[in-house]
């Protein structure tokens, strides 16, 4: 009888890669490719799947923009731990549209003075660097929110013009946006109250959506989650932050209000400048 060190060991890792290969509409998971600057902040969360044995499923796309497609996937251990993320994948030179990069990044630098120029000059190149750029920009400012506990998608990962955070929503169904809502001004409260507390933790963080509307704010079970934010605004340093503040008050109190809920957005952005100083 052999010895137990003589025992072959057990590799889930190795069975998984001896025995399965991406399928149709499948890769391997890009986690292990990433380095650990490119992937959320830690603890990372349960439902998170970090083995280098998952698969990355496609599902379908959740939506469309000029910028950027939302997909489905599903990261999956076959026969193990799964989760279905959102992968927003910004578009290359051929077919997207950074016309509004230049307001949004007022007051950013970047390093490499190649790259600059030709995002200035909008060449080909220059595109698909935005659309790299603007991908790790939303990483970043989902990286820095959630840790201040704001109401975000967790963000899972950067890779390229990819990136992958959690799916707001039911299943493969995506959570309603503020803008579906309906109900009375008492009914409506609640989450009115939540859309300006998550603009006051914007201001405390000394930054301001920039593009803040019904449209971006999901509402999952009662709680007001805000998304698309790669054009986060420094507002001291960006020359059109304070407008763009504002505009984001204006646009939260125009829908309030015509709901029946009475909102002014001049006494919201005084509130949120306090906050800010």
């Amino acid at each position: 009888m052999s010895s137990s060190s003589d025992a072959p060991i057990f590799d889930p890792f190795a069975l998984a890669f001896g025995t399965h290969e991406p399928g149709d509409g499948q890769r391997w998971s890009t986690w292990g490719a990433i380095t650990p600057s490119e992937r959320g902040p830690r603890p990372y969360p349960d439902w998170v799947v970090t083995s280098a044995a998952a698969f990355d499923t496609e599902l379908g796309i959740v939506k469309t923009g000029k910028e950027a497609d939302v997909f489905l996937i599903e990261r999956a251990v076959p026969g193990g731990q799964a989760v279905v993320l959102a992968a927003k994948r910004y578009r290359g030179p051929e077919t997207s549209d950074f016309h509004r990069s230049s307001r949004y990044t007022e007051g950013r630098g970047m390093r490499n003075t190649r790259d600059s120029r030709a995002v200035a000059r909008g060449s080909s190149y220059g595109r698909s660097v935005s659309a790299i750029r603007w991908a790790y920009a939303e990483f970043e400012a989902l990286r820095t929110l959630y840790a201040r506990g704001l109401p975000v998608p967790y963000p899972v990962q950067v890779n390229g013009s990819e990136l992958l955070m959690e799916f707001i929503g039911d299943g493969q169904t995506a959570a309603p946006r503020l803008a579906a809502q309906r109900g009375t001004a008492s009914e409506l409260y609640p989450l009115y109250a939540q859309v300006v507390e998550i603009m006051r933790g914007l201001a405390r963080a000394g930054v301001a959506h920039g593009d803040l509307s019904p449209y971006n704010l999901l509402v999952h079970h009662g709680r007001v989650v805000v998304i698309d934010l790669p054009q986060l605004v420094e507002v001291v340093s960006n020359p059109d932050g304070m407008d763009m503040l504002y505009r984001d008050c204006v646009n939260v109190c125009t829908w309030f209000s015509r709901q029946g809920l009475g909102c002014d957005p001049d006494a919201v952005f005084a509130e949120l400048v306090a906050e800010m100083f």
